[in-house]
């Protein structure tokens, strides 16, 4: 449902900022006490090599960041209710330029322990005192290989006001200066975008489908000269960086940033190409059902069968979520409960609340969660998905010190995966309408095809074009061409034709600007579907384990702590259980649609 204005909407859908601050007036009074202590940790300058010193420090850090993230979260999600009113904007823009600030005044805490010898910082590290701190001394002490000297770390900063520029750039291109054509569906005109293309190619009409795949690409075709110069410039100042800090390759240093085995990016790759099998058998039931002579790139993402969306009102939903979770213990259920029930979750939408749906930790009070519910299937994932990751939050932070509360990027989409598989699976045990049963085994086979199948082609695409750069290869427009077509060909196997705009594909895709990312998606969803799996066959031993990995922080490597929920990416273990969670899935399918 939607709501004209914030004010129509029943205090039991919107969330209570009031556990944060009880007024503007109080989040005022707790600012001015943030600002004043702007520069207090410039007491500590020059000599952190005291013990008692850099405790003293760290400690008080702490406090000044949880103080300062009650102030951030409050002005956020006070600006995300009414992304129109003044007074709001302002907040948010106060605070996020005293942040601002205050990380430029304590930039010289993580440099200052840097410096320290090696056997100074082990002795730390060793130290009771400093158990709150071990994994933030570890990664500065394993980092000293890769520290220049000031003058050169100083030159490197000022080399970063403008080799991050190939990411602007095309980003200037890709959202404003790109000039999609007019198409006509049904009879109307319609613009070409990036969000109304992803619609038109969901269109049941193939002919639709098809239009908007060929205008969509001629704007990326016309300019791919000149997009191959921006990616190939970005790939360059990945490889300068790396080689500048001591890294023997980009994709080293990335996943040393990470903190990740490099073990688990081959192994991603290599696994995946391993289970082409039934990624392949799936691409040929969508040619069969859809019942088309030709099965285009262009026709793998429309529905094979009828909508059968669940509408239904978000309390109807909540109940459903509940019992998708149950595996998850009554523990888990009674924050969940009370997530619902002491409005941590921000429902409806209205004209000027923020789009889409995100959770936010807030130190030291709970998690929240900012939802635009409306009635489909999708948005009932939505909650499940949200909530997983306030769980993962909420169980860190009432687990760990702030100094280890955070987890890693790498397993943020881990909790929130889970959820959803736990969900679709409930929802696949319990409904008796084949339609809906349908619908629901596709949903699931088209969640791994683009999270873990394509963002895995991604990731290789990346690998290679790093390496051939790193090998002496000009990174031209026709070779980039030439390779993701290699890739695409290979992961969707010959059931689909492989059309000529999609070689440039890799063209149109902004996350390859930030080099060695898109490759967690993929280790992500294994991952998920790993844990679910486990929790859902073996019970409570697998269950504890989950419960241990969500109260890890930012404890642990994400590697490791994967490894604590069961989940090993440097060995096949894992990817097997995908592939074999995939071809049950496809073989129920295929029996549904004889």
């Amino acid at each position: 449902m939607s709501y004209n204005s914030r004010d129509q909407i029943p205090e039991k859908y919107k969330w209570n900022l009031a556990d944060i601050f009880e007024s503007h007036e109080q989040w005022e009074k707790a600012f001015a006490q943030f600002e004043s202590q702007l520069n207090v940790n410039q007491q500590f300058k020059g000599k952190l090599g005291d013990s008692g010193v850099l405790l003293e420090c760290l400690k008080l850090n702490d406090s000044i960041n949880v103080l300062a993230g009650k102030l951030y979260c409050y002005a956020y999600m006070s600006y995300c209710e009414d992304n129109q009113d003044a007074n709001r904007q302002q907040r948010y823009q106060r605070i996020y330029g005293l942040l601002t600030k205050f990380e430029a005044a304590s930039s010289f805490i993580s440099p200052e322990i840097s410096a320290l010898p090696v056997e100074q910082l082990n002795s730390l590290i060793a130290d009771s005192r400093f158990a709150d701190y071990d994994v933030m001394l570890r990664r500065l002490r394993d980092g000293k290989a890769h520290i220049l000297s000031a003058d050169e770390e100083k030159l490197l900063a000022n080399v970063g006001s403008f080799s991050n520029q190939f990411q602007e750039v095309f980003g200037r291109l890709d959202s404003g200066d790109l000039k999609f054509p007019t198409i006509k569906v049904d009879g109307k005109k319609v613009q070409l975008g990036h969000g109304v293309y992803s619609m038109l190619l969901q269109n049941p009409d193939q002919k639709v489908r098809r239009l908007a795949f060929i205008n969509y690409y001629k704007p990326f075709i016309d300019q791919i000269n000149t997009i191959a110069g921006l990616y190939e410039g970005s790939v360059k100042a990945d490889c300068f960086y790396a080689n500048a800090k001591k890294f023997d390759s980009a994709m080293s240093m990335a996943m040393f940033n990470e903190d990740v085995d490099r073990k688990v990016y081959d192994n991603l790759i290599k696994c995946t190409h391993d289970t082409f099998k039934p990624l392949h058998r799936y691409i040929a039931l969508r040619k069969k059902v859809l019942g088309v002579q030709t099965l285009n790139m262009y026709d793998l993402y429309v529905s094979m069968f009828e909508d059968a969306d669940m509408a239904c009102e978000y309390e109807q939903a909540v109940e459903i979520v509940k019992k998708g979770l149950a595996p998850l213990g009554e523990d888990y259920l009674k924050v969940v409960e009370r997530a619902f029930n002491e409005r941590w979750i921000d429902v409806h939408e209205t004209p000027t609340k923020r789009t889409g749906a995100y959770s936010m930790g807030v130190a030291s009070v709970h998690p929240y969660m900012l939802l635009n519910y409306q009635k489909t299937t999708h948005d009932i994932f939505t909650i499940a998905h949200e909530m997983g990751h306030s769980m993962h939050t909420y169980y860190s932070d009432k687990t760990q010190p702030v100094a280890k509360a955070d987890y890693k990027i790498f397993v943020a989409e881990v909790a929130s995966t889970c959820n959803e598989i736990l969900l679709l699976r409930h929802l696949l045990a319990t409904t008796t309408d084949v339609k809906s049963q349908k619908y629901l085994l596709q949903y699931y086979l088209d969640m791994l095809r683009t999270t873990m199948y394509r963002q895995a082609m991604f990731a290789e695409f990346e690998a290679i074009t790093h390496k051939l750069y790193e090998q002496g290869q000009p990174l031209t427009a026709q070779l980039m061409c030439d390779e993701y077509l290699k890739l695409n060909k290979m992961y969707y196997g010959k059931s689909v034709k492989h059309n000529k705009e999609i070689a440039y594909e890799w063209a149109r895709i902004p996350h390859f600007y930030s080099a060695f990312y898109v490759y967690k998606y993929a280790t992500g969803i294994i991952s998920a579907v790993c844990i679910a799996e486990k929790i859902l066959s073996e019970g409570q031993p697998a269950l504890d384990k989950y419960k241990q990995f969500l109260s890890l922080g930012g404890s642990m490597d994400p590697v490791s702590e994967l490894k604590v929920a069961g989940v090993d990416l440097t060995t096949s273990e894992s990817f097997e259980i995908v592939a074999k969670s995939f071809k049950d899935t496809l073989d129920k399918l295929e029996k549904l649609c004889k």
